[in-house]
């Protein structure tokens, strides 16, 4: 795949993307959610993967009640 630089943006500037923290941008690299690629230190995230990430839901499923409780 030829890639080109406008397809990729800083940690800074993918943070104002989703309009989170880059500490949010970090967390997504550190558990593989989005690649990362490094230029002499400076870490670089491709575009589309940051404004098509999809949050899943977290937390435990609810559970379903029975005829018994109210």
């Amino acid at each position: 795949m030829n890639e080109n630089i406008l397809d990729f943006v800083t940690v800074p500037n993918a943070a104002k993307l989703r309009g989170v923290s880059h500490q949010s941008i970090y967390y997504l690299i550190q558990h593989e959610k989005i690649s990362v690629t490094e230029i002499d230190g400076v870490k670089f995230v491709k575009r589309d993967e940051v404004l098509n990430f999809v949050k899943a839901k977290g937390g435990r499923p609810k559970k379903e009640k029975s005829n018994n409780e109210k």
